[in-house]
Formats: structure tokens, sequence, C-alpha cells
């Protein structure tokens, strides 16, 4: 675990922010700054996307249960421990990667859409292994990309997923924390035998729901002590940038831990550039591969920037980042602090429903990476499950610790093998976008319909 750690030290000190960071600057120049000129777009498209024919995924449904897996764990635990362990300069840098992450997950969407297969029961998988395999031609980097993905996100991340739910339970009930583990087994369980269908429409409920009841909770939290929000704003822009150590006890925290932490942690809650999301959005039956690559940037800056924003400022507003602690705990503290019991309540039911959605996503990405491998062989599922039910048990009384060293290490290789594939990868992108905003010109008020053999003759563009 000692070498994990260094190696860690390494991806995450400046070697993966480097590579994500440029990435997004690159595609951001071009795509013609689509997040920030097209920005309005966003939700535009969304609303074309409410409904689906027949028994397919709406791109809707498919936002919601990619959110599901990005509204998660990340959003509450992830900010928290970014927080306590780079200090409040951690905000801006989640907020910088989400910035330049929206036009690598807009790509990861439309590149999931463009390259995906067909499933017997006419939904339709996908992702970053699928575009490697049928859009670079490189199936040894498929390989490894899925290799990755079902250790990184089939296991060691929907077992977090367990072991924060089962320590929000026990945080406002005493009991063992290998019964939230059952629980979360027996729920998961009941939805992820229904197939993606099933599973897009449970997170089309409970996504906007808990979204919003969370947001606003926290808005009261934040309006009740807006007097302090120049000095906080003042606070996370000097600890962003400051060489000298400001506040957090003994040690502070500098600009490389807040770097370091907010860029790994602004990743980890909204998965652009480890290509997690693709498989989601691959899934969704819309006109156009562009919209659902809308959807994906409202996906990067609805959870970054809205939802873990909401988590930070309540944390710091309330003062519990003084408290030490880190993890769900720290949250709880700081809902705590705001609304009494109530607050760690609010806390637990948020990271029950969060945890539970990011879970669902997170089994889905495993699946869809193993039927990639084993070539549809629909057994190999079924041997996956069992081996997770065993694992998320076993998670709930793991030390967290040790599963986030194990995360972050094989997380930053999902991104080195995503990105070679991005770049390789984005003259489709680009292609998809003419067409698009070409369509959008020339027949106004007509939403753009894809033309599937325009893959082939964006080969020569």
């Amino acid at each position: 675990m000692q070498i994990i750690n260094v190696l860690n030290g390494v991806f995450w000190g400046w070697l993966v922010a480097g590579i994500l960071l440029g990435t997004g600057l690159f595609f951001t120049f071009r795509f013609g700054f689509l997040q920030i000129l097209h920005f309005p777009k966003i939700f535009s498209c969304l609303r074309d996307t409410m409904k689906s024919e027949d028994n397919s995924v709406s791109g809707f449904a498919a936002l919601c249960a990619a959110l599901g897996g990005q509204v998660g764990t990340g959003s509450l635990v992830g900010v928290a421990t970014a927080l306590a362990s780079g200090g409040p300069g951690a905000i801006f840098w989640m907020w910088i990667t989400a910035l330049l992450g929206m036009p690598i997950t807009f790509a990861e969407a439309v590149l999931g859409q463009l390259f995906r297969v067909q499933n017997p029961d006419g939904t339709y998988r996908g992702g970053a292994a699928y575009y490697m395999e049928r859009g670079l031609k490189n199936k040894a980097l498929a390989t490894l990309y899925s290799l990755c993905m079902i250790i990184a996100v089939g296991f060691f991340i929907a077992m977090i997923q367990s072991n924060s739910i089962s320590a929000a339970l026990t945080g406002v009930v005493d009991v063992p924390p290998v019964v939230a583990g059952v629980l979360v087994l027996l729920l998961t369980a009941a939805v992820i035998v229904g197939g993606i269908k099933r599973l897009a429409d449970v997170s089309s409920y409970i996504v906007p729901f808990m979204a919003l009841a969370y947001i606003a909770i926290s808005l009261f939290i934040v309006i009740t002590n807006i007097t302090k929000f120049p000095a906080i704003f003042s606070l996370i822009l000097r600890s962003a940038f400051s060489m000298k150590a400001l506040g957090g006890g003994i040690a502070g925290y500098t600009m490389k831990e807040a770097f370091r932490y907010g860029v790994a942690r602004g990743l980890f809650s909204n998965d652009a550039g480890n290509g997690a999301a693709a498989g989601m959005h691959a899934t969704a039956n819309v006109k156009h591969p562009v919209t659902q690559g809308f959807a994906g940037m409202l996906g990067t800056f609805f959870t970054t920037i809205i939802i873990c924003s909401c988590t930070a400022l309540c944390i710091m507003f309330t003062g519990a980042l003084e408290s030490g602690e880190t993890g769900i705990n720290l949250t709880q503290i700081a809902f705590g602090n705001a609304l009494g019991v109530a607050g760690k309540w609010v806390v637990f039911s948020a990271m029950a429903l969060f945890g539970f959605t990011t879970l669902l996503a997170d089994v889905y990405y495993g699946e869809i990476n193993l039927l990639f491998i084993f070539k549809g062989n629909f057994k190999s599922v079924w041997i996956y499950r069992i081996v997770l039910a065993i694992l998320l048990v076993v998670a709930a009384i793991m030390p967290v610790d040790t599963l986030w060293s194990l995360i972050d290490f094989m997380a930053a290789f999902l991104v080195f093998f995503n990105v070679i594939a991005l770049l390789g990868l984005h003259k489709y992108v680009v292609f998809a976008i003419k067409d698009y905003f070409a369509q959008k010109k020339k027949n106004k008020g007509t939403e753009p319909v894809w033309n599937w053999d325009k893959v082939k003759c964006s080969e020569e563009d």
C-alpha cells in the first residue's frame, strides 16, 4: 500500500491533473467554446430528450442514470475529503476541473453514441472500451481499459458507496455496519436484475428529487449564513494559489495540496476524463449524438459546480472544517451544526440516495465492460454480481482510507487510457458538431437528425 500511495502522489500531484486540464483546454478551443457560447443549448436539448420511443432509454433517463453515477459519494464524501486534505482552495480547483471537464464529457457522450452496439432486447450498450476498439481500432487498449474499469469502478468505487452509506447510517442509528451492507446489497439486486431500462427508470425518479431537495436544504444553510460569504469566497481564492500554509491546524494547506485534491476529487465527482459516463450516455435513444453530448455537459456542470459547491459551502459556513474530521462524518457535522439532529438525518438520507444511484451506475459500468471482454456472454455478468455481492457487505466494515487509495490508483490509469482514445477520435466529435449546427442553420426549429452512415464519411474529414 505504501508503493501505491507514493505513485498516487506522483499521479495526482501533477501528471493526471496536467493531462486532464490540458485535454479540456484543447477541446475547449477545438470545439469552439461549447460549454460557454452554447451553454443555453444544454437545457433545450434536455427538453428534447425527455421522451423515448418504444421500450428504449430516453436521453433524459440516460442523463439521470449518468448523474446517478456522478452525484454520489463524490458530492458528499469526496468534497469533504478534498476540503480536509487540500483546504478551501481545493474547491476552486474542483470548479476549474468541471469547467474544463465539460467538453471532455461532451466528447465521451458523443463517441459513446457513435460507436455503441445493440443488445438482444433492442437497448444499446457502449462506452470508452467500445469506441477504443470500434473507432480507434485498438483492441489492446480497449481490453486494458475494460479491466481497469471493472476493478476501479465495478468493484472499488461500488464498494466505497456501500462503505459510505454504512458510515452515514451508523452516524444516526446504533446498528452494526454490516447490517447496512446487507440492506444495500438487497436493494441493489432488486434494480440491477431488471437491466439498463429499469436502472434508468429508477434513476429518473430518484435523481431529480434527491438533487433538488439537497440543493434546497443547502441553500437554506447558506442563506442563513450569507454574511460569511465574502470572507469564505476570499479564503477559497487565496488558498487556491497560496504558496504558504493557510489555516488547517498544525500543517496548514498550500496550493500543492489544494490543486492535487481539488482535481482528484473533482474528477471523482463528475467522471470527466475517465470515460465512465460514456457507458450510460451510449444507451440513450436520441436523434443526434450531439444532443446527448450537451446532456453530458449538463451532468458535469450540475454535479460539481452545483451539488459539490453546496456541500463545500455548508461545511465552511458552519465551521465544521475545524473539527478535524473527514469524509461523510465531516459533512454530517456541518449539517448537524446548522440543523441539529435533523441535519445528520438529512446527510444520511442524501448519502443513502446518492450512494445508491451511484452504486447502480457503478455495477452497470462493470457489467458492460465484462460484456465487452467476453463478447456479450451474459453468464459472466452473473459471476460478477455474485462476487460483488460479497464485496459490498465486506466493504461496509473496511477502512475507508484503503479504498480511496486503491480508487485513486486505478482511476489514474482510466484517465491515461481514455485520453489517448479521446485525442485520437476527436475528429469524429468535430464532424458531429459541424453536422449538428449545419442542420440547425438550414432547418430552423427542427431538431437535427443524425445519419449513421456519416460515421464512415467522417474518416475523410
